[in-house]
């Protein structure tokens, strides 16, 4: 796709104030946070490689990356998506029924130590014994010891379904679900938008959220569908977008990201000053992650370039700790990518080597 920046305004380089470019084919007119879009994206992989290859933090000399916490590039990458793939999905082969039932109770939470406290006590979730009761039991013990038993990093509207707390009513959603057959009808998904209309459909589940939960489906072996197909913006996403553009020519949120991942590559040598973008070992950034890296600079920009505001919050909540745990680190096997969930490397405390790193940026498909 070609990319041009309006040369009408002489003076500027393109990450200095606003910018006429063509994008998707319209033109557009877009801000510096437009432009740190792209540096974040960068830096910001280039922090998981370092740490991939054994670096010490910190990883990175931007101040508001080192000090604050951000997801990965990569949605896969981040720690809890790594999680669900080989402790959730890919530990053991298993039915498609039981694994639908084991992401969506897994996600619902998106807490790894609520999944491992509930398999400690009431044991592994299948399709034939889970019990909305058994595992809400053992959430009431971790409430009333003032323990968290959600992630904060989505909003989750409670179901109404006559409980008078949020986790017993996720939990007899996710009975109902089984019980009148509706996680059974996932399986018979044709295609990404498919299965996603069909979460819409959950009550308390929303656009957002369905669409999220389709993407951590597909992860599994009983789902092949392109991470191309669509996207649904989130409203984090769509925050950071309205930062990005002055004027998006008629596209809507997930039509900007689309845009934005065709041309992805373009950009990153567009951005000054030269930014070099490690992909994930062949693998292109996929609409949700661009999706992700949009939620990402609304974040970035409160403290980098806090004049581009909208009035709403303007600091980043969450400060980053260096976790000093390994990572295992795999992804989907059907990815091709030299590091599988099947049989996950240990990362991050030793490390990859570095060697490793970069010679596998050209490794074949190769599973291990």
């Amino acid at each position: 796709m070609s990319i041009a920046v309006d040369t009408r305004e002489q003076g500027q380089l393109p990450f200095e104030g606003s910018r006429s470019i063509q994008l998707g084919g319209r033109r557009v007119r877009v801000t510096e946070v437009f432009w740190a879009y792209w540096r974040l994206a960068a830096e910001r992989q280039a922090m998981f490689f370092r740490r991939v290859g054994g670096e010490q933090a910190p990883w990175t000399d931007d101040a508001v990356l080192a000090r604050h916490r951000f997801t990965n590039a990569y949605r896969a990458s981040d720690r809890v998506s790594q999680y669900l793939l080989h402790r959730v999905i890919y530990d053991q082969e298993r039915e498609a029924l039981d694994t639908i039932l084991r992401v969506l109770l897994f996600k619902i939470f998106n807490r790894i130590d609520t999944w491992e406290h509930l398999l400690d006590r009431v044991g592994q979730p299948t399709a034939a014994s889970f019990s909305a009761e058994g595992y809400a039991s053992v959430l009431d013990e971790l409430l009333s010891e003032g323990r968290c038993v959600y992630s904060a990093a989505y909003i989750m509207p409670s179901p109404r379904l006559g409980a008078d707390r949020k986790h017993r009513n996720h939990l007899a959603l996710v009975e109902m679900l089984l019980r009148t057959g509706v996680l059974a009808e996932l399986e018979q998904a044709r295609s990404l938008r498919s299965l996603y209309e069909r979460l819409c459909e959950v009550p308390s589940f929303g656009p957002f959220l369905a669409f999220q939960y389709a993407i951590d489906l597909n992860y599994s072996t009983h789902f092949d569908f392109d991470e191309m197909e669509f996207v649904v913006a989130g409203p984090g996403a769509v925050r950071g977008i309205r930062k990005c553009f002055e004027d998006t020519a008629g596209f809507d949120a997930a039509g900007v990201i689309a845009a934005v991942a065709d041309s992805a590559q373009d950009f990153f040598e567009m951005v000054p000053p030269p930014t070099q973008f490690r992909d994930l070992w062949g693998r292109p950034l996929q609409l949700i992650d661009c999706q992700n890296l949009f939620c990402e600079v609304d974040k970035y920009a409160r403290v980098a370039l806090p004049e581009y505001s909208l009035g709403g919050s303007e600091r980043i909540k969450q400060v980053y700790r260096v976790d000093p745990r390994p990572l295992l680190l795999g992804y989907p096997p059907k990815w091709c990518l030299p590091l599988s969930a099947q049989t996950p490397s240990v990362v991050g405390a030793a490390g990859v080597s570095r060697d490793f790193v970069l010679e596998s940026l050209d490794t074949p498909c190769q599973i291990f």
